[in-house]
């Protein structure tokens, strides 16, 4: 089991991934933070990213924050 630490920056108009090693990460994402969409997307975007299956990816904390800790099994 894993833990990333992410920063988002939703309703940006593209969807990247930039890593600063030690597993963070600054995900830019196309989504408003709405309704839980941003967060659908940052487990899509991370989950081809990582090459993990999305599945194994989950929100540990942050759900309604721009920062968050993921935890990949």
């Amino acid at each position: 089991m894993m833990h990333i630490y992410v920063k988002v920056k939703s309703h940006s108009g593209k969807q990247e991934v930039e890593s600063f090693g030690d597993g963070r990460y600054l995900v830019y994402l196309k989504e408003s933070p709405e309704n839980g969409k941003a967060n659908e997307e940052l487990i899509k975007v991370l989950s081809k990213y990582l090459g993990t299956p999305a599945a194994r990816i989950k929100i540990k904390t942050g759900f309604t924050s721009s920062n968050k800790m993921l935890e990949i099994s």
